[in-house]
């Protein structure tokens, strides 16, 4: 069973994503974070992140230990990331990793922005989590200052809403729920009634047995 869960940044698929792992007894994989890795590692190189030959060298160098790295959750991570993932050669750097993760026994949750409609596109159950950009500016603020981060929440929600537009108007894989994917809105839900909500969809979706 295959689990596959889009959407925006801040809109809580990733902690969805973990617990339904958790829950369904499955591997995770958060492929938002092979995106930043190869992000940072261009930022490290001294490259820029929109540069092909830059990124694409980065995306085929990366091993799976670079997902441990602590400096992948800030925000110079999540917008190389967005930058990165717009090039046409690190998507498919990255596709086969992604795909040969998901499609091993007995199955996998995958979180991302092209699980549904690139990755997976047979996937048991699709998901497309959303928020508002206010709420979702607000989810990341927060984040940031738990983490000790010093941030201004007009910084913060400029650059959610930069990133959005870049993710929903590449020409390769934009951020789109997939045709059959199940649209949850998290503005007004807490983990936990995401959670129970998503549990009813996969009930209703999957297979018997």
């Amino acid at each position: 069973m295959i689990i596959a869960i889009d959407g925006p940044a801040a809109a809580g698929k990733g902690t969805l994503a973990r617990k339904l792992a958790a829950q369904l007894g499955l591997p995770y994989l958060d492929t938002g974070l092979l995106y930043r890795a190869v992000g940072m590692a261009v930022l490290r190189s001294h490259g820029d992140p929109e540069d092909h030959q830059d990124a694409e060298r980065a995306a085929w160098a990366l091993q799976p230990s670079a997902l441990d790295d602590p400096e992948l959750r800030g925000e110079a991570a999540g917008a190389a990331a967005s930058k990165v993932a717009s090039l046409p050669g690190v998507r498919a750097a990255l596709l086969a990793f992604q795909r040969d993760f998901a499609e091993r026994a007995p199955g996998a949750v995958l979180d991302g922005r092209d699980i549904g409609t690139v990755v997976c596109p047979d996937a048991t159950v699709k998901l497309f989590i959303t928020a508002s950009l206010e709420k979702r500016a607000d989810r990341r603020l927060n984040e940031l200052l738990a983490a000790g981060v010093s941030a201004i929440r007009e910084r913060v929600l400029q650059d959610m809403r930069e990133r959005d537009a870049r993710d929903s108007a590449r020409s390769v894989a934009p951020l789109v729920p997939a045709a059959d994917a199940v649209v949850l809105d998290t503005s007004e839900l807490d983990a936990d009634a995401a959670f129970a909500a998503a549990v009813e969809i996969i009930s209703q979706r999957r297979p018997a047995g």
